[in-house]
Protein backbone atom coordinates (compact mmCIF):
# COMPACT_ATOMS: atom_id res chain seq x y z
CA UNK A 1 0.00 0.00 0.00
CA UNK A 2 1.19 3.18 -1.29
CA UNK A 3 1.58 5.61 2.03
CA UNK A 4 -0.91 8.33 0.20
CA UNK A 5 -3.31 5.74 -0.11
CA UNK A 6 -4.96 6.77 2.76
CA UNK A 7 -6.13 10.24 0.99
CA UNK A 8 -6.99 8.71 -2.25
CA UNK A 9 -8.28 5.18 -1.34
CA UNK A 10 -9.72 5.10 2.10
CA UNK A 11 -12.25 3.06 3.46
CA UNK A 12 -13.10 5.23 6.69
CA UNK A 13 -12.39 8.95 7.48
CA UNK A 14 -13.05 10.85 10.81
CA UNK A 15 -14.12 14.69 10.31
CA UNK A 16 -12.41 16.50 13.52
CA UNK A 17 -14.48 19.54 14.19
CA UNK A 18 -18.29 18.60 12.84
CA UNK A 19 -20.63 21.37 14.32
CA UNK A 20 -24.40 21.73 15.00
CA UNK A 21 -23.62 24.28 13.06
CA UNK A 22 -24.80 22.90 9.45
CA UNK A 23 -22.29 25.81 7.62
CA UNK A 24 -19.10 25.28 9.43
CA UNK A 25 -16.42 23.51 7.60
CA UNK A 26 -16.50 20.41 9.54
CA UNK A 27 -20.15 19.80 9.24
CA UNK A 28 -19.95 21.11 5.20
CA UNK A 29 -17.44 18.31 4.67
CA UNK A 30 -19.35 15.34 6.64
CA UNK A 31 -22.36 16.13 4.82
CA UNK A 32 -21.04 15.57 1.39
CA UNK A 33 -18.97 12.48 2.86
CA UNK A 34 -22.28 10.67 3.32
CA UNK A 35 -22.71 9.96 -0.28
CA UNK A 36 -19.52 8.06 -0.58
CA UNK A 37 -20.12 4.74 1.20
CA UNK A 38 -17.14 4.94 3.53
CA UNK A 39 -17.38 4.29 7.14
CA UNK A 40 -17.67 8.07 8.94
CA UNK A 41 -16.83 9.18 12.30
CA UNK A 42 -18.02 12.63 13.51
CA UNK A 43 -15.56 13.86 16.19
CA UNK A 44 -17.03 16.58 18.66
CA UNK A 45 -16.51 16.23 22.56
CA UNK A 46 -20.00 18.01 22.65
CA UNK A 47 -21.92 15.76 20.59
CA UNK A 48 -23.46 12.32 21.08
CA UNK A 49 -24.77 11.86 17.41
CA UNK A 50 -24.26 13.68 13.84
CA UNK A 51 -26.18 13.33 11.14
CA UNK A 52 -26.82 9.68 12.03
CA UNK A 53 -23.94 8.67 12.74
CA UNK A 54 -22.38 8.38 16.47
CA UNK A 55 -20.14 11.09 17.62
CA UNK A 56 -17.02 10.40 19.49
CA UNK A 57 -14.99 13.37 22.01
CA UNK A 58 -11.63 12.39 20.17
CA UNK A 59 -10.30 9.98 17.51
CA UNK A 60 -8.49 7.61 20.08
CA UNK A 61 -11.73 7.12 21.39
CA UNK A 62 -13.15 5.29 18.02
CA UNK A 63 -13.05 1.42 18.06
CA UNK A 64 -12.70 1.00 14.60
CA UNK A 65 -8.87 1.50 12.39
CA UNK A 66 -9.39 5.07 10.70
CA UNK A 67 -7.49 5.52 7.72
CA UNK A 68 -8.08 9.26 6.51
CA UNK A 69 -8.88 12.21 9.33
CA UNK A 70 -10.28 15.60 8.29
CA UNK A 71 -8.91 18.73 10.49
CA UNK A 72 -11.15 21.69 10.46
CA UNK A 73 -10.93 23.16 13.87
CA UNK A 74 -9.12 27.08 15.34
CA UNK A 75 -5.59 26.81 14.15
CA UNK A 76 -4.34 26.86 18.18
CA UNK A 77 -6.21 23.62 18.68
CA UNK A 78 -4.56 21.59 15.56
CA UNK A 79 -1.62 20.67 17.22
CA UNK A 80 -2.86 18.56 19.91
CA UNK A 81 -5.25 17.07 17.39
CA UNK A 82 -3.03 16.06 15.12
CA UNK A 83 -1.04 14.86 17.62
CA UNK A 84 -4.71 12.17 18.70
CA UNK A 85 -4.34 11.36 14.88
CA UNK A 86 -0.83 9.85 15.38
CA UNK A 87 -1.38 8.07 18.38
CA UNK A 88 -4.43 6.57 16.84
CA UNK A 89 -1.97 5.67 14.22
CA UNK A 90 -4.18 7.74 11.07
CA UNK A 91 -2.05 7.42 8.21
CA UNK A 92 -3.53 10.23 6.42
CA UNK A 93 -4.54 13.73 7.62
CA UNK A 94 -5.71 16.89 5.92
CA UNK A 95 -5.90 19.63 7.46
CA UNK A 96 -8.22 22.54 6.24
CA UNK A 97 -7.28 24.79 9.11
CA UNK A 98 -5.43 27.81 8.25
CA UNK A 99 -3.13 30.32 10.25
CA UNK A 100 -0.08 28.61 9.76
CA UNK A 101 2.92 29.13 7.96
CA UNK A 102 1.05 31.61 6.12
CA UNK A 103 0.12 34.23 8.34
CA UNK A 104 3.87 35.56 9.53
CA UNK A 105 6.05 34.42 12.58
CA UNK A 106 3.38 32.74 14.81
CA UNK A 107 2.03 30.93 12.55
CA UNK A 108 5.33 29.33 11.17
CA UNK A 109 5.79 28.50 14.62
CA UNK A 110 2.70 26.72 14.94
CA UNK A 111 3.48 25.14 11.41
CA UNK A 112 7.08 23.55 13.12
CA UNK A 113 4.73 22.72 15.81
CA UNK A 114 2.99 20.36 13.47
CA UNK A 115 6.25 19.09 11.64
CA UNK A 116 8.00 17.48 14.55
CA UNK A 117 4.44 15.97 15.65
CA UNK A 118 4.47 14.11 12.71
CA UNK A 119 8.45 13.43 12.61
CA UNK A 120 9.40 9.41 12.89
CA UNK A 121 5.81 8.82 12.34
CA UNK A 122 3.35 7.05 9.67
CA UNK A 123 1.27 9.74 9.57
CA UNK A 124 0.86 12.05 6.48
CA UNK A 125 -0.54 15.44 6.58
CA UNK A 126 -1.75 17.89 3.40
CA UNK A 127 -2.06 20.97 4.14
CA UNK A 128 -2.30 23.28 6.24
CA UNK A 129 -4.71 26.45 5.30
CA UNK A 130 -5.91 23.88 1.95
CA UNK A 131 -9.12 23.42 0.50
CA UNK A 132 -9.31 19.47 1.00
CA UNK A 133 -9.18 16.64 -1.51
CA UNK A 134 -11.68 15.38 -4.12
CA UNK A 135 -11.64 11.78 -6.06
CA UNK A 136 -15.21 11.79 -8.04
CA UNK A 137 -14.41 7.89 -9.04
CA UNK A 138 -14.40 7.22 -5.04
CA UNK A 139 -17.42 9.90 -4.37
CA UNK A 140 -14.82 11.08 -2.28
CA UNK A 141 -15.48 14.67 -1.97
CA UNK A 142 -13.78 16.52 0.89
CA UNK A 143 -13.58 20.06 -0.25
CA UNK A 144 -15.22 22.65 2.26
CA UNK A 145 -16.96 24.92 -0.58
CA UNK A 146 -20.63 24.25 -1.05
CA UNK A 147 -21.66 23.10 -4.39
CA UNK A 148 -24.04 25.43 -5.08
CA UNK A 149 -21.25 27.78 -5.51
CA UNK A 150 -19.13 25.62 -6.49
CA UNK A 151 -20.18 22.39 -8.33
CA UNK A 152 -17.58 19.48 -8.62
CA UNK A 153 -16.38 18.51 -11.88
CA UNK A 154 -17.30 14.74 -13.08
CA UNK A 155 -14.91 11.54 -12.81
CA UNK A 156 -12.08 12.17 -15.82
CA UNK A 157 -8.87 11.72 -16.71
CA UNK A 158 -5.97 13.74 -15.22
CA UNK A 159 -5.36 15.31 -11.75
CA UNK A 160 -4.88 18.61 -10.94
CA UNK A 161 -2.88 19.58 -7.80
CA UNK A 162 -3.27 22.94 -6.99
CA UNK A 163 -1.59 25.58 -4.33
CA UNK A 164 -3.95 27.78 -3.75
CA UNK A 165 -7.49 27.17 -2.84
CA UNK A 166 -8.81 30.03 -5.05
CA UNK A 167 -7.62 28.78 -8.33
CA UNK A 168 -8.52 25.20 -7.25
CA UNK A 169 -12.27 26.53 -6.62
CA UNK A 170 -12.50 28.07 -9.96
CA UNK A 171 -11.05 25.30 -11.96
CA UNK A 172 -13.54 23.12 -10.44
CA UNK A 173 -16.27 25.63 -11.04
CA UNK A 174 -14.82 25.91 -14.64
CA UNK A 175 -14.67 22.20 -15.12
CA UNK A 176 -18.27 20.97 -13.65
CA UNK A 177 -19.51 24.13 -15.97
CA UNK A 178 -17.75 22.45 -19.19
CA UNK A 179 -18.07 18.59 -18.28
CA UNK A 180 -14.45 18.55 -18.05
CA UNK A 181 -13.30 15.64 -16.18
CA UNK A 182 -10.65 14.60 -13.10
CA UNK A 183 -9.05 12.07 -11.68
CA UNK A 184 -8.66 13.61 -8.51
CA UNK A 185 -8.17 17.08 -7.27
CA UNK A 186 -5.97 17.53 -4.81
CA UNK A 187 -5.23 21.32 -2.56
CA UNK A 188 -1.72 21.30 -1.37
CA UNK A 189 -2.00 24.50 0.78
CA UNK A 190 1.71 25.40 2.77
CA UNK A 191 2.24 21.63 2.08
CA UNK A 192 4.43 21.49 5.35
CA UNK A 193 4.48 17.57 4.45
CA UNK A 194 3.22 16.43 1.80
CA UNK A 195 3.82 18.08 -1.30
CA UNK A 196 3.87 18.40 -5.11
CA UNK A 197 6.98 15.71 -5.64
CA UNK A 198 5.47 13.27 -3.81
CA UNK A 199 1.53 13.78 -5.70
CA UNK A 200 3.66 14.15 -8.72
CA UNK A 201 4.90 10.23 -8.04
CA UNK A 202 1.98 9.24 -6.42
CA UNK A 203 -0.45 10.20 -9.48
CA UNK A 204 2.74 8.99 -11.63
CA UNK A 205 1.28 5.22 -10.70
CA UNK A 206 -2.33 6.43 -10.66
CA UNK A 207 -4.56 4.08 -12.93
CA UNK A 208 -7.21 6.13 -13.20
CA UNK A 209 -4.98 9.70 -14.14
CA UNK A 210 -3.65 9.62 -17.55
CA UNK A 211 -2.32 13.85 -17.44
CA UNK A 212 -0.92 15.95 -14.63
CA UNK A 213 -1.54 19.39 -13.97
CA UNK A 214 -0.59 21.63 -11.17
CA UNK A 215 -0.81 25.19 -10.04
CA UNK A 216 2.51 26.31 -8.44
CA UNK A 217 3.75 29.03 -6.56
CA UNK A 218 6.61 27.79 -5.07
CA UNK A 219 8.46 24.87 -5.66
CA UNK A 220 9.29 22.92 -2.27
CA UNK A 221 12.47 20.80 -3.33
CA UNK A 222 13.73 22.11 -6.94
CA UNK A 223 16.20 19.59 -7.64
CA UNK A 224 14.01 16.61 -6.30
CA UNK A 225 10.87 17.74 -8.01
CA UNK A 226 12.45 18.00 -11.71
CA UNK A 227 14.36 14.35 -11.25
CA UNK A 228 10.82 13.23 -9.95
CA UNK A 229 8.91 15.29 -13.21
CA UNK A 230 11.80 13.78 -15.55
CA UNK A 231 11.11 10.05 -14.95
CA UNK A 232 7.40 10.40 -14.78
CA UNK A 233 6.79 12.49 -17.50
CA UNK A 234 8.04 9.59 -19.92
CA UNK A 235 4.81 7.86 -18.67
CA UNK A 236 1.92 10.88 -18.28
CA UNK A 237 2.43 14.40 -19.45
CA UNK A 238 2.80 16.92 -17.16
CA UNK A 239 1.47 20.70 -17.26
CA UNK A 240 2.17 23.30 -14.40
CA UNK A 241 0.92 26.70 -14.37
CA UNK A 242 3.82 28.33 -12.44
CA UNK A 243 2.51 31.87 -10.33
CA UNK A 244 5.36 34.58 -9.51
CA UNK A 245 6.95 34.55 -12.91
CA UNK A 246 7.87 38.66 -12.40
CA UNK A 247 9.54 40.27 -8.96
CA UNK A 248 6.36 41.76 -7.57
CA UNK A 249 4.32 38.16 -8.59
CA UNK A 250 7.45 36.14 -7.12
CA UNK A 251 6.86 38.30 -3.70
CA UNK A 252 3.09 38.24 -3.40
CA UNK A 253 3.80 34.25 -4.15
CA UNK A 254 6.32 34.26 -1.00
CA UNK A 255 3.47 36.43 0.96
CA UNK A 256 0.71 34.15 0.21
CA UNK A 257 2.30 30.73 0.67
CA UNK A 258 4.89 31.30 3.54
CA UNK A 259 7.87 29.99 1.08
CA UNK A 260 9.94 31.35 -1.84
CA UNK A 261 9.85 31.43 -5.60
CA UNK A 262 12.85 30.33 -7.86
CA UNK A 263 14.24 32.76 -10.65
CA UNK A 264 11.35 32.00 -13.89
CA UNK A 265 14.32 31.78 -16.48
CA UNK A 266 16.06 29.18 -14.27
CA UNK A 267 12.41 27.52 -13.65
CA UNK A 268 11.43 27.61 -17.59
CA UNK A 269 14.77 25.72 -18.85
CA UNK A 270 14.66 23.30 -15.98
CA UNK A 271 10.76 22.41 -16.43
CA UNK A 272 12.04 21.92 -20.76
CA UNK A 273 14.66 19.43 -19.59
CA UNK A 274 12.07 17.46 -17.62
CA UNK A 275 9.64 17.48 -20.33
CA UNK A 276 7.13 19.78 -18.60
CA UNK A 277 4.77 21.43 -20.76
CA UNK A 278 4.22 24.97 -19.50
CA UNK A 279 0.69 27.02 -19.11
CA UNK A 280 0.93 30.36 -18.98
CA UNK A 281 -2.57 30.91 -17.99
CA UNK A 282 -5.50 29.34 -15.94
CA UNK A 283 -6.92 28.47 -19.43
CA UNK A 284 -4.49 27.13 -21.32
CA UNK A 285 -3.50 24.68 -17.99
CA UNK A 286 -6.93 22.70 -18.21
CA UNK A 287 -6.36 23.00 -22.20
CA UNK A 288 -3.16 21.60 -22.60
CA UNK A 289 -4.12 19.02 -19.57
CA UNK A 290 -7.39 17.67 -21.18
CA UNK A 291 -5.21 17.29 -25.00
CA UNK A 292 -2.64 15.35 -23.37
CA UNK A 293 -5.11 13.38 -21.15
CA UNK A 294 -7.26 12.72 -24.36
CA UNK A 295 -4.72 12.31 -27.35
CA UNK A 296 -1.64 10.80 -28.29
CA UNK A 297 1.55 12.51 -28.88
CA UNK A 298 2.28 14.42 -32.34
CA UNK A 299 5.12 12.83 -34.13
CA UNK A 300 6.02 15.70 -36.47
CA UNK A 301 5.42 19.10 -37.19
CA UNK A 302 3.07 18.63 -40.18
CA UNK A 303 -0.78 19.29 -39.95
CA UNK A 304 -4.06 18.91 -41.80
CA UNK A 305 -6.96 21.19 -41.41
CA UNK A 306 -10.11 19.86 -42.76
CA UNK A 307 -12.78 22.64 -42.34
CA UNK A 308 -16.23 23.94 -43.69
CA UNK A 309 -15.51 27.34 -43.78
CA UNK A 310 -12.64 28.80 -45.87
CA UNK A 311 -12.36 31.61 -43.42
CA UNK A 312 -11.57 29.87 -40.74
CA UNK A 313 -9.07 27.29 -42.74
CA UNK A 314 -7.08 30.87 -43.54
CA UNK A 315 -6.90 31.57 -39.74
CA UNK A 316 -5.64 28.24 -38.87
CA UNK A 317 -3.31 28.23 -41.53
CA UNK A 318 -1.67 31.42 -40.07
CA UNK A 319 -1.89 30.27 -36.55
CA UNK A 320 0.15 27.01 -37.30
CA UNK A 321 2.60 28.35 -39.69
CA UNK A 322 3.21 31.50 -37.74
CA UNK A 323 6.71 32.01 -35.73
CA UNK A 324 6.22 30.31 -32.10
CA UNK A 325 5.15 32.99 -29.72
CA UNK A 326 4.34 35.83 -32.28
CA UNK A 327 -0.14 34.68 -32.46
CA UNK A 328 1.44 31.60 -33.90
CA UNK A 329 2.24 27.81 -32.73
CA UNK A 330 5.49 27.17 -35.64
CA UNK A 331 4.17 23.98 -36.72
CA UNK A 332 3.81 23.50 -40.93
CA UNK A 333 0.71 22.89 -43.09
CA UNK A 334 1.27 19.62 -44.46
CA UNK A 335 1.95 18.97 -47.95
CA UNK A 336 -0.78 16.20 -48.80
CA UNK A 337 -0.03 13.78 -51.10
CA UNK A 338 -1.50 13.13 -55.04
CA UNK A 339 -3.03 10.06 -53.63
CA UNK A 340 -5.20 11.68 -50.68
CA UNK A 341 -6.07 14.83 -53.27
CA UNK A 342 -7.11 12.17 -55.97
CA UNK A 343 -9.32 10.43 -52.77
CA UNK A 344 -10.77 13.67 -51.83
CA UNK A 345 -12.21 14.77 -54.41
CA UNK A 346 -14.22 11.31 -55.38
CA UNK A 347 -16.02 12.19 -52.04
CA UNK A 348 -16.49 15.81 -51.80
CA UNK A 349 -18.68 18.11 -53.86
CA UNK A 350 -16.12 19.31 -56.87
CA UNK A 351 -16.09 23.14 -55.39
CA UNK A 352 -14.58 21.43 -52.66
CA UNK A 353 -10.80 22.53 -51.93
CA UNK A 354 -8.76 19.36 -51.48
CA UNK A 355 -5.60 21.59 -50.77
CA UNK A 356 -4.45 21.40 -47.20
CA UNK A 357 -6.74 23.49 -45.87
CA UNK A 358 -9.03 21.37 -46.88
CA UNK A 359 -12.13 23.06 -47.69
CA UNK A 360 -15.24 20.81 -47.62
CA UNK A 361 -17.61 23.60 -47.89
CA UNK A 362 -21.13 24.50 -46.37
CA UNK A 363 -22.59 21.99 -48.35
CA UNK A 364 -20.57 19.16 -46.13
CA UNK A 365 -22.57 16.58 -44.71
CA UNK A 366 -21.78 13.76 -41.86
CA UNK A 367 -20.73 11.47 -44.24
CA UNK A 368 -18.18 14.04 -45.93
CA UNK A 369 -16.55 14.65 -43.09
CA UNK A 370 -16.66 11.09 -41.66
CA UNK A 371 -14.87 10.74 -45.58
CA UNK A 372 -12.51 13.45 -45.43
CA UNK A 373 -11.16 12.54 -41.85
CA UNK A 374 -10.60 8.78 -43.17
CA UNK A 375 -8.72 9.87 -45.98
CA UNK A 376 -6.49 12.36 -44.57
CA UNK A 377 -5.80 9.64 -41.66
CA UNK A 378 -3.77 7.72 -44.09
CA UNK A 379 -1.43 10.40 -45.28
CA UNK A 380 2.00 9.68 -44.47
CA UNK A 381 2.68 13.32 -44.60
CA UNK A 382 0.21 14.09 -42.29
CA UNK A 383 1.50 14.49 -38.29
CA UNK A 384 -1.99 15.73 -36.73
CA UNK A 385 -5.21 17.23 -37.59
CA UNK A 386 -6.97 20.24 -36.86
CA UNK A 387 -11.24 19.07 -37.37
CA UNK A 388 -12.93 22.49 -37.69
CA UNK A 389 -16.88 20.91 -36.67
CA UNK A 390 -18.69 23.83 -37.50
CA UNK A 391 -22.33 22.81 -36.96
CA UNK A 392 -23.95 25.77 -38.27
CA UNK A 393 -24.28 24.78 -41.74
CA UNK A 394 -27.20 22.84 -43.30
CA UNK A 395 -26.90 19.60 -43.48
CA UNK A 396 -24.68 18.79 -40.87
CA UNK A 397 -26.34 17.06 -37.62
CA UNK A 398 -25.23 15.56 -34.05
CA UNK A 399 -24.01 12.79 -35.66
CA UNK A 400 -20.80 14.30 -36.76
CA UNK A 401 -20.26 14.50 -32.97
CA UNK A 402 -19.94 10.06 -33.14
CA UNK A 403 -17.39 10.91 -36.45
CA UNK A 404 -14.99 13.00 -34.39
CA UNK A 405 -15.15 10.75 -31.67
CA UNK A 406 -14.38 7.97 -33.82
CA UNK A 407 -11.52 9.54 -35.49
CA UNK A 408 -10.17 11.01 -32.14
CA UNK A 409 -10.52 7.43 -30.32
CA UNK A 410 -9.53 5.30 -33.39
CA UNK A 411 -7.83 7.20 -36.03
CA UNK A 412 -4.06 7.16 -36.71
CA UNK A 413 -2.95 10.74 -36.44
CA UNK A 414 -3.68 12.80 -32.72
CA UNK A 415 -6.39 15.36 -33.62
CA UNK A 416 -8.09 18.64 -31.90
CA UNK A 417 -11.36 19.19 -32.98
CA UNK A 418 -13.11 23.28 -32.63
CA UNK A 419 -16.85 24.03 -32.92
CA UNK A 420 -17.30 27.64 -32.94
CA UNK A 421 -20.63 29.16 -31.79
CA UNK A 422 -23.23 30.32 -29.56
CA UNK A 423 -25.84 28.09 -27.39
CA UNK A 424 -26.43 25.17 -30.08
CA UNK A 425 -23.15 24.39 -30.59
CA UNK A 426 -22.00 25.02 -26.86
CA UNK A 427 -24.43 22.20 -26.32
CA UNK A 428 -22.78 20.29 -28.39
CA UNK A 429 -19.18 20.58 -27.44
CA UNK A 430 -20.13 19.44 -24.01
CA UNK A 431 -21.27 16.25 -25.43
CA UNK A 432 -17.95 15.81 -26.95
CA UNK A 433 -16.02 16.71 -23.69
CA UNK A 434 -18.59 14.27 -22.15
CA UNK A 435 -17.28 11.36 -24.58
CA UNK A 436 -13.54 12.76 -23.57
CA UNK A 437 -13.33 14.71 -27.32
CA UNK A 438 -9.97 17.14 -27.48
CA UNK A 439 -12.43 20.19 -28.34
CA UNK A 440 -12.36 24.03 -28.10
CA UNK A 441 -14.20 26.90 -28.80
CA UNK A 442 -11.46 28.76 -30.57
CA UNK A 443 -9.04 28.48 -33.49
CA UNK A 444 -6.12 29.50 -31.64
CA UNK A 445 -6.89 27.26 -28.09
CA UNK A 446 -7.28 24.09 -30.72
CA UNK A 447 -3.84 25.18 -32.47
CA UNK A 448 -1.91 25.56 -29.38
CA UNK A 449 -3.54 22.22 -28.11
CA UNK A 450 -1.41 20.87 -31.09
CA UNK A 451 1.38 22.13 -30.40
CA UNK A 452 1.40 20.65 -27.37
CA UNK A 453 0.99 17.43 -28.76
CA UNK A 454 3.91 17.89 -30.32
CA UNK A 455 5.79 19.50 -28.09
CA UNK A 456 5.07 16.17 -26.08
CA UNK A 457 6.13 13.87 -29.14
CA UNK A 458 9.92 15.84 -29.20
CA UNK A 459 10.06 15.14 -25.66
CA UNK A 460 9.35 11.19 -26.01
CA UNK A 461 11.59 10.79 -28.81
CA UNK A 462 14.28 12.55 -27.20
CA UNK A 463 13.78 10.23 -24.44
CA UNK A 464 13.84 7.42 -26.86
CA UNK A 465 10.40 6.31 -25.34
CA UNK A 466 8.88 7.18 -29.21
Amino acid sequence: MNSLDAFFDPQSVAVIGVSRNPNKVGSIIFRYLTESGLRLYPINPNLDEFMGYKAYPNVKDVPDNIDLAIIAVPAKAVPDVLKDCVEKGIRGVVIISAGFGETGEEGKKLEEKLKETIKGTKTRVIGPNCLGIYVPKKKLDAIFTLRERSPRPPAGDFVYISQSGAAGVAFMDYASHYGVGVSAFVSIGNKMDVSEVELLEYFGEHKDTKAIALYLESIKNGRKFLEVAKEVSKKKPIVVLKGGRTVRGATAAALHTGSLAGSDAVIDGAFKQAGIIRAYDEEEIIDFARVLAYQKPMLGPNVAVVTSGGGYGVIATDYIESPYGDKGVGLKMADLTKETKEKLREVLVPYASVNNPIDLTADVTDEQYDKALEIVNKDPNVDGILCLALFQTPFVTEKLIDIVEKWSKNGEKPMVVVSIGGTYTQEMIKEMEKRRIAVYPSIWRGVKALRVLYERGLYLKRMGVL
